[in-house]
């Protein structure tokens, strides 16, 4: 099985991060959480040797893929409080990101029980990890209505007719017309709350900006 080939690595706002140090891309995803870039270059300096060490450590290929999304959202919230000093030379030796990571990605491997193959909803060619940590961190934004709305709609594709009647079995009777405002909505606030050059790293365009050219997001 193959690493796979993470195109981003190959966009201009991630490549101009190319020469920054670890430490330094570090200290600017801290310092700069409305973009996205950051994370995505660290991601792309150390996402293939992830993914072998893992692959190495799993039993099957699906395991992989959920076990390697898992990894780097674990790696996602912690790095906004990793601790990586300010000073340069000799003392910056003593910090490796690289070996920082391949350890989180052991221990999520050693620790977590990877789910049956049947069970998995993950899927790697559908949402790259940085993508998927964005799109996450914003849908956990949202009103819990919209959130429930959207997720049913785009996750598990129930149509309307199933959406309207699980609402009103909850106690939430609503319309058609204010159904289809509630996912407009949810769409509008979601998009909003995804960083904008991670909407061009991904989909080319932002996409409130741009909904002609670009693809809109789906999870699961």
């Amino acid at each position: 099985m193959s690493v796979p080939e993470f195109l981003e690595a190959q966009h201009p706002l991630v490549r101009s991060l190319s020469q920054e140090s670890d430490r330094q891309l570090v200290r600017d995803f801290q310092q700069n959480p409305a973009e996205g870039k950051y994370f995505t270059a660290i991601f792309c300096r150390y996402g293939g040797l992830t993914y072998v060490l893992i692959r190495n450590m799993a039993r099957a290929a699906l395991q992989t893929d959920y076990l390697f999304a898992r990894v780097w959202r674990n790696i996602f919230f912690e790095l906004t409080h990793l601790e990586v000093g300010e000073a340069e030379g000799a003392i910056a030796d003593e910090f490796s990101l690289q070996t920082w990571i391949f350890n989180k990605a052991a221990l999520c491997v050693n620790q977590e029980e990877a789910p049956s193959i049947e069970s998995v909803q993950y899927a790697l060619n559908a949402a790259s990890p940085p993508l998927w940590c964005y799109l996450q961190t914003a849908l956990d934004r949202l009103p819990a209505l919209h959130r429930l709305v959207l997720v049913l709609a785009q996750t598990f594709h129930w149509s309307e007719p199933r959406i309207l009647g699980f609402l009103e079995a909850e106690g939430q009777t609503t319309s058609r017309e204010a159904l289809a405002q509630i996912q407009s909505e949810a769409y509008r606030r979601l998009i909003e709350a995804i960083p904008e050059d991670i909407q061009i790293i991904y989909f080319d365009a932002p996409l409130l900006q741009a909904p002609e050219t670009a693809e809109a997001p789906t999870f699961g």
